[in-house]
């Protein structure tokens, strides 16, 4: 049985393919190759451009190392992961994103974590991968950006806490959380269709979980491009963004955790922190006023839903910490919601 499965989904990124998966080959193949363990799939979701054509002729280089897979349709990147997530057969899963790269001894680190310690997941670190990094980018700590707030190098069991301090820093993208294939049970996948998947699924994956470890270590290579969902934003996404934690907070009522403290505190931050990214396309959104005044309505209402603080009560607690510009702006924000006509 394969102890990882490396899930990689591709739509037009003929530019970047090679080196993503060049990335993981060499790993795979520093531990043994076909004898690894691990399997490397690849699904190419209707590309326009060379992607197909790539992946195959990569498969041709790497014989047996990438199984290949296709849609008949684009479905985009949650339909394609769950295909993914279908088809695996590794007792762990790692998403990556096919225009990023594992950086080198990613995978014998996370053997050597699964092999001793057996978490259900694994967090790691990750830096910022763009086409010239500058000392300004340096000094904003872009070599090495942490996804995690707790202790690292040990395993974990504290679900809340390890929820709390996942929630806190934002990082709730997928391929910073390597998870046992089991917890993906058939009524756990992304949402197809919808921006913010990663927000939107891996806090419900985790609230499964009953054993984490973290690795602070950067394990990827996330490349700024600037056709990322945040560098171009819309309608969609913005309320999307701002209802990508709904699920989760409905989820986390029904579990052990809704009375934590902590949790509750880094929900709503991050809920606050959607609202305030979503309202601040929305105040200079084109289009009719009755358009922007419904979408702030539904943003200013996924707020409420996905926060177990109410506004005031969050607000409140910026305060008691010190966290006077969060408290600004969360302020500012509702202001605005306000004088369109959306009520507290």
């Amino acid at each position: 049985m394969n102890w990882l499965s490396v899930l990689v989904p591709v739509f037009n990124v003929e530019p970047y393919l090679e080196e993503c998966l060049a990335s993981v080959i060499a790993q795979v193949e520093q531990l043994g190759g076909a004898q690894a363990g691990v399997e490397v799939l690849v699904l190419d979701d209707c590309s326009t451009d060379g992607s197909a054509a790539l992946m195959q002729a990569l498969a041709r280089r790497w014989p047996g190392q990438l199984r290949l897979m296709a849609h008949e349709r684009n479905q985009g990147l949650s339909a394609a992961r769950n295909s993914m997530i279908d088809a695996a057969t590794g007792e762990y899963l790692w998403f990556l994103d096919s225009d990023d790269k594992l950086l080198p001894g990613s995978l014998s680190a996370l053997q050597g974590i699964t092999r001793t310690h057996a978490p259900d997941v694994v967090l790691c670190d990750f830096q910022v991968w763009r086409e010239r990094m500058t000392l300004k980018h340096r000094l904003r700590g872009e070599l090495h950006r942490s996804s995690f707030d707790g202790a690292a190098r040990g395993l974990l069991s504290d679900r809340c806490s390890v929820l709390a301090d996942v929630l806190m820093p934002g990082e709730l993208h997928a391929w910073s959380k390597i998870s046992r294939r089991s917890l993906w049970a058939d009524d756990l996948r992304f949402p197809v269709g919808q921006y913010f998947e990663d927000m939107a699924t891996m806090p419900l994956m985790m609230l499964r979980a009953s054993s984490f470890y973290y690795a602070d270590q950067p394990w990827v290579a996330y490349r700024q491009r600037a056709t990322s969902i945040l560098a171009t934003p819309n309608l969609g996404k913005a309320i999307d963004q701002a209802r990508a934690l709904v699920a989760f907070r409905a989820a986390l009522e029904g579990s052990g955790c809704a009375g934590d403290a902590r949790l509750q505190l880094a929900l709503a931050h991050q809920s606050a922190r959607n609202f305030i990214g979503a309202m601040r396309y929305l105040d200079g959104m084109q289009g009719s006023a009755a358009e922007r005044q419904g979408a702030m309505r539904t943003v200013r209402e996924s707020f409420a839903a996905s926060s177990p603080l109410a506004p005031d009560a969050l607000c409140k607690a910026y305060g008691s910490r010190g966290w006077w510009l969060r408290r600004a702006k969360l302020r500012q924000w509702l202001k605005a919601a306000a004088m369109a006509g959306i009520g507290s």
